[in-house]
């Protein structure tokens, strides 16, 4: 989700609609529909997924609202094509890009550019907040939960104190309040942790600071707070209105992914991250060397060109006239 927001604005994408995105896009998904149906109810099932959209369009139009844009100019969207010996820097007409590649050398392009530049640029921001949410994971007692969750307002608060530095994400998170309906907490406190648990964290808060600024962050979580905190009040209602005493069938939520599959994922992810990780440390520890820009809070060493006196290296096949 994180690379894909960062690619969006990358791509030319306003404050508002990544904003929209990452608060849409991990508090619903097809798969924990499906398990908020089978642990929850229908009523949750619906208010659920509703929620969530009315939540992100709120943030996204809030966002557009209140940010002004320093707009210099029309938006510059690098054009070049990152296959070897095609372009080399220079813009290609779409026309006559779309016929000199083969679908191999897309897919490739494609795959170096997320590794690479993507998440190049994000990766500082998303270790400094794992090792945060691992120190969240480390001093919050298991107990807490349970302790403090005795219905009300109160309890929608204590959900959404948990839920926003807390990393879950929406099929993991059902569970958990599926349980926490059985012993007592209301569903309107249920559906604030479904909504705020996988919405944001630790980590994509210091992200967050990245992409939208800091009081961009601050509307984020605000507009999220206040949507959630509404909603739950909501559902309360809802259910008292329909005299409706929320029952959840009790069990076990299979990982969706294998085990041997999450762990051949964090060694290519660790295994992606050392070259950017060591670049970054080695360009903050020599200093600034030649003009260095900014593209959404992130870091992004200068580009290298060609250098003086060489000229283009693409050859005639390419098409593109140079």
């Amino acid at each position: 989700m994180l690379p894909a927001a960062a690619s969006l604005k990358k791509q030319g994408a306003n404050r508002g609609a990544v904003s929209a995105f990452l608060i849409s896009t991990p508090e619903s998904g097809i798969d924990s529909i499906f398990i908020t149906y089978a642990l929850l109810d229908p009523i949750m099932t619906i208010v659920r997924p509703i929620s969530a959209f009315i939540t992100a369009v709120t943030a996204g139009w809030t966002e557009n609202l209140m940010h002004r844009p320093n707009d210099s100019g029309p938006l510059q969207v690098d054009r070049s094509c990152p296959v070897d010996n095609c372009c080399d820097g220079v813009d290609c007409p779409d026309e006559v890009h779309r016929r000199h590649h083969r679908p191999g050398e897309k897919i490739a392009a494609g795959l170096r550019f997320a590794v690479t530049d993507v998440w190049g640029d994000i990766v500082g921001w998303f270790a400094v907040g794992l090792l945060l949410a691992a120190v969240i994971t480390v001093l919050i007692p298991d107990d807490f939960m349970a302790r403090w969750l005795g219905g009300g307002i109160t309890s929608m608060l204590v959900m959404l104190v948990i839920g926003i530095p807390l990393y879950i994400c929406a099929s993991a998170s059902t569970p958990i309040a599926a349980a926490l309906i059985l012993k007592g907490v209301s569903p309107g406190a249920a559906l604030v942790f479904l909504l705020a648990g996988p919405a944001t964290n630790v980590t994509s808060l210091t992200v967050l600071v990245g992409l939208l600024g800091k009081r961009g962050t601050l509307r984020y979580l605000l507009v999220l707070a206040v949507c959630t905190v509404a909603f739950g009040l909501l559902v309360d209602q809802l259910y008292a209105f329909l005299g409706i005493v929320p029952a959840a069938v009790i069990g076990e939520a299979a990982e969706l992914v294998p085990e041997w599959l999450q762990y051949t994922g964090v060694a290519v992810l660790l295994l992606i991250s050392v070259k950017p990780l060591a670049a970054t440390f080695h360009r903050k520890s020599a200093g600034p060397k030649g003009e260095t820009t900014f593209h959404s809070g992130f870091p992004i060493a200068p580009a290298a060109g060609p250098k003086k006196g060489e000229g283009s290296s693409c050859p005639p096949s390419c098409g593109c006239g140079h």
